[in-house]
């Protein structure tokens, strides 16, 4: 008697049932509207498309987040006691090989005849340089000029601090010595290339490069100025096991010069550094050196370098050549690369998903209230149903 057959409406569908299919929907925790009560719209559509989109790019975030992993850095006083300190050391000297005198003088006292250890070859400047001019254009400009800096080369440089890349480039291995070009027949030998691993004591110390029969009395004959030229070509300078894929601050560096007597200084402060893949490093108690044997561990150094390069005047106080003058930091830098349980990841897409969702529904209920408002004050109000209802 309310008027609803008049306008065949069934008040059936509006009663509860009584069957066990009424009775499950009655305790059913998400009530579901009738497909014939809802009205598609061409903007609800097009919300639905942008939360889509939303939640499909968070996710994605969220997933590569949780595969790189976080990387956290600790500093701390080096506990250990270790004695030797291993250089690497690939250079090409623009001085013929019998000319150079190379050794290493620590603070320690000793004095390590480099020149007996480390393998001296001959070899062609020009090589050398066309050789930097194929890799620089044939790719990423690696090489750097003493004074200049490429960004391309800082951001290699910054890739390969972290203890992924390291973990990925130690266990992939590669030769230790790359072989140099093949010196063909009319090719001018005038250079040395000097390269190889030497151990040293775990001390500040300076390697030098000289002319020989210049700042030791060795005996040795002495060489005319006018024979010195100490431009140089530095591959490879790192201190600790050798990762040839690594680059290090000098690693690829090219210092030319046309004075005879010419002097290059490097200062180096070298800091140990361990690079831990999913395992939390203790700063309180960092790993003993006897964990070398694990696979998500190393044990190596980093450097920082400053350059100083001047000509000087002819003098028997003053030594021309290239020296290197490092320093053992008693810090000890610990790079831990951790990654979270995949439930984790789970639990965290969840909270971002549903988020957007529920998120997304209020901001669109609100828009279509205000828009209703709008509508209703330009009186064009919608959604009244039409016609006479029936006594």
């Amino acid at each position: 008697m309310n008027g609803f057959a008049t306008h065949g409406l069934d008040e059936d569908a509006f009663a509860e049932k009584s069957t066990l299919k009424g009775g499950l929907q009655t305790f059913d925790a998400f009530p579901k509207t009738k497909p014939s009560y809802t009205t598609p719209s061409r903007r609800g559509g097009q919300w639905t498309v942008l939360i889509l989109t939303i939640c499909t790019v968070l996710s994605l975030t969220e997933f590569a987040t949780w595969l790189h992993g976080t990387e956290t850095h600790h500093f701390t006083v080096e506990k250990g006691v270790s004695h030797d300190l291993q250089l690497n050391l690939d250079a090409v000297i623009r001085m013929p090989c019998d000319t150079l005198h190379i050794n290493i003088q620590d603070a320690a006292g000793d004095r390590v005849l480099a020149s007996q250890m480390l393998k001296k070859e001959p070899t062609s400047w020009k090589l050398w340089m066309d050789k930097r001019n194929t890799e620089s254009y044939g790719g990423g400009k690696e090489y750097q000029t003493i004074g200049k800096e490429e960004s391309s080369r800082r951001e290699r440089q910054e890739e390969d601090v972290h203890a992924g890349h390291v973990l990925s480039e130690a266990r992939r291995g590669g030769k230790k010595f790359e072989k140099g070009p093949k010196i063909r027949r009319g090719d001018k030998v005038d250079s040395c290339r000097i390269y190889g691993s030497l151990e040293g004591n775990k001390v500040q110390g300076d390697f030098h490069i000289t002319a020989r029969g210049h700042g030791y009395a060795d005996g040795q004959k002495h060489l005319d100025h006018s024979a010195f030229n100490f431009s140089h070509m530095i591959t490879e300078l790192s201190f600790g096991p050798h990762y040839p894929a690594i680059l290090n601050p000098l690693d690829k560096t090219i210092a030319t010069t046309e004075s005879h007597y010419y002097k290059y200084q490097y200062f180096l402060s070298i800091v140990p550094t361990i690079y831990s893949r999913n395992q939390h490093l203790d700063p309180t108690s960092p790993p003993a050196p006897s964990s070398k044997s694990n696979r998500n561990l190393i044990f190596t150094n980093q450097y920082a370098a400053t350059s100083q390069a001047e000509a000087l005047v002819e003098s028997p106080y003053l030594v021309p050549g290239i020296f290197f003058k490092y320093n053992i930091e008693p810090i000890l830098l610990l790079i831990s690369e951790e990654r979270s349980s995949f439930l984790g990841l789970v639990i965290r897409l969840v909270n971002t998903v549903s988020g957007v969702i529920v998120t997304g529904g209020w901001v669109y209920q609100i828009l279509s209230w205000v828009g209703e408002l709008r509508r209703k004050r330009l009186g064009r109000s919608e959604g009244y149903l039409h016609g006479k209802v029936a006594d």
